[in-house]
């Protein structure tokens, strides 16, 4: 059996850019990810993963965020603050559709604990609480997913590559009637990075791209394949470019372009989101009613565009990549990648150096 290996170390490399040291979120300066699994018994597969834009006070220094609505059917929380006054002031945390408001909770609990004036001399906090629906591994009912949980994934945040595949809010999710889970991605354009984490919780075994190679029409689904597009997909986007929350919902658009590429078409039955933040935006006061912050001309914003499109794409394939096999609630089954037999069908169109054990 072949092992779980990102997209990169099977040898296929997809053109642009190129990525940065860890080919992920965590290559943008600052930017922490931790998670919580939760696999107990035959009917409990969920669990937590925390985004932190820096390891500060993020009430107290928020950063330029903002959030595209692909496909709104979906339960995220925090979305219409973020549009209104866009800054992010909390850590992004992702988990199953019925643990949204447990993790809201928690995350609220998490920013009074450390900002005492919030609700006192301070405005209220906006916690960003994004979900896919595990309901078909998991016992979603059952509603598992605890607060301790949520502060463990916070707990857990580093800097390091994030464990991917079936893990914290991954570890119950599946794409293209296989398993998926939790993907990341970066590029570097110039002097600026840009990195891409996804939850990955959609698509029909037909649909499947890879490279541009339409393999799911190439090859019979490893198992019984979904018949009804009703999966999700969360896409944070990351970058230390110094860009207004204006800018960044230019960037969040383009990552719909990405998800389209692995044969995404945004089915009746999906949520999928888009949050964008800068950790380069910070703001000066010049005076005490004026703010001013530097920024990058909108004509730069190009070979960001392209980052954004390349890393979603890629944050993608790694998340199916990294994803093994799984049972689940009442026996439902989600199969690994086959990932042999795609490679079979990539190498027909370009050279690939495999890695064997």
């Amino acid at each position: 059996m072949r092992a779980l290996r990102r997209l990169r170390q099977w040898g296929i490399t997809l053109p642009g850019l190129s990525p940065g040291k860890l080919n992920a979120i965590t290559d943008v300066e600052g930017v922490g990810v931790g998670h919580c699994s939760l696999v107990a018994g035959d009917s409990i597969r969920t669990g937590v993963t925390a985004i932190l834009p820096h390891f500060g006070n993020l009430f107290e220094e928020k950063v330029p965020a903002a959030v595209e609505v692909i496909n709104g059917f979906g339960k995220a929380v925090g979305i219409s603050q973020i549009k209104e006054l866009g800054e992010l002031e909390t850590p992004i945390i992702l988990t199953n559709t019925l643990s949204v408001g447990t993790a809201l909770d928690a995350l609220v609990e998490y920013k009074l604990e450390r900002n005492p004036e919030i609700g006192r001399k301070l405005p209220t906090v906006n916690g960003f609480v994004a979900e896919c629906n595990d309901g078909w591994l998991n016992d979603i009912r059952a509603r598992q997913v605890k607060g301790e949980h949520v502060r463990a994934a916070l707990a857990a945040a580093s800097r390091g590559l994030p464990p991917e595949g079936s893990v914290g809010a991954g570890t119950g999710m599946s794409s293209f009637g296989c398993k998926g889970g939790i993907g990341t991605s970066s590029r570097v354009s110039g002097e600026y990075t840009l990195g891409v984490l996804v939850l990955s919780n959609f698509g029909l075994w037909p649909q499947l791209k890879i490279a541009g190679i339409p393999v799911g029409m190439l090859l019979p689904h490893p198992g019984k394949a979904v018949e009804t597009e009703k999966g999700s997909i969360v896409i944070i986007v990351a970058t230390d470019a110094p860009l207004d929350s204006r800018q960044l919902g230019r960037i969040a658009k383009r990552a719909g372009f990405g998800l389209a590429r692995t044969g995404s078409v945004a089915g009746h039955g999906s949520g999928d989101f888009v949050l964008a933040f800068s950790t380069g935006g910070k703001q000066q006061e010049i005076s005490p009613d004026r703010l001013a912050a530097s920024r990058l001309r909108d004509d730069k914003l190009g070979p960001l565009f392209a980052a954004t499109v390349e890393a979603t794409e890629e944050a993608i394939l790694n998340a199916l990549f990294t994803a093994g096999s799984m049972l689940g609630r009442d026996g439902n089954f989600r199969p690994a990648l086959p990932v042999a037999d795609i490679l079979n069908i990539l190498t027909k169109y370009c050279p690939l150096h495999i890695e064997e054990e």
